[in-house]
């Protein structure tokens, strides 16, 4: 009886040894699977949240915002201007100091006066950067310009980069947070001559998104962010220094 229960008290012993060694080895492998899937999505966003303030900037002399009320309505209010191309200018045309201005003004003058003939003026720089203008005759048709268009039109931002069915007010949340917002920054880089740089910033942390996956894997992975000196979440751009708005999972 006594051996009877002490081979079922090692089995039992066996079987959670086995257990435990198992769940050392599939633990950290299934919180990876779960934290990729996660990642996935928050990398997306915030990289939507870049390309909405990379169009914000270029709108407001190259400043961005951290408030996201501000981001979203620009996206859903803004135009931007899109140039459809119809001919381009060969390398011959471009180094005698043909424009595509000087060609537009010239197909404008022909278009009136229905003659494909037209004195332009041109600048022509020498090898020691000297400048001279100089007028030619450009002939439309036979150098292959009359059909030169470029044409502006204006569309949303919200259809040109996120297409018209696109969620933009859920921009701002962080996938599987809960609720939780994304932290977006910006500051002014004025170390360096020049005009200053504007820097932005959108970031969160793992707690926001992988807390109750594996808790332990997740403090595991915090200590080894920070050993590193990184940022224990995503995030894209930086405030601190420039980094042409990388993400940190690049």
């Amino acid at each position: 009886m006594k051996k009877l229960a002490l081979n079922l008290l090692l089995t039992v012993a066996i079987v959670g040894l086995a257990f435990i060694c198992y769940r050392s080895i599939m633990d950290p492998i299934e919180f990876d699977q779960v934290r990729d899937v996660r990642q996935k999505q928050i990398i997306a966003r915030l990289i939507d949240i870049k390309n909405a303030q990379l169009e914000y900037r270029r709108a407001n002399k190259g400043a961005y915002t951290d408030n996201f009320d501000t981001l979203i309505n620009f996206v859903k209010t803004a135009q931007m201007p899109v140039i459809f191309k119809a001919g381009e200018l060969n390398d011959e045309q471009l180094q005698s100091g043909i424009t595509e201005n000087i060609v537009l003004e010239a197909i404008a003058k022909a278009q009136k006066s229905n003659k494909w003939k037209q004195k332009v003026t041109v600048t022509k720089v020498d090898d020691y950067g000297n400048k001279k203008k100089e007028t030619i005759e450009l002939d439309l048709e036979k150098d292959g310009l009359k059909e030169f268009r470029r044409d502006t039109t204006w569309i949303s931002v919200l259809d040109s980069i996120f297409g018209k069915d696109y969620a933009i007010d859920s921009i701002r949340f962080v996938p599987f947070g809960n609720g939780e917002q994304f932290t977006m920054e910006t500051s002014v880089d004025s170390s360096k001559a020049g005009a200053p740089q504007w820097l932005f910033e959108a970031r969160t942390p793992f707690e926001t998104y992988l807390s109750g996956i594996n808790d332990q894997e997740m403090k595991n992975l915090i200590i080894k962010e920070k050993k590193l000196n990184r940022y224990c979440g995503l995030k894209v751009g930086d405030v601190e220094k420039a980094n042409n708005n990388a993400g940190n999972w690049e």
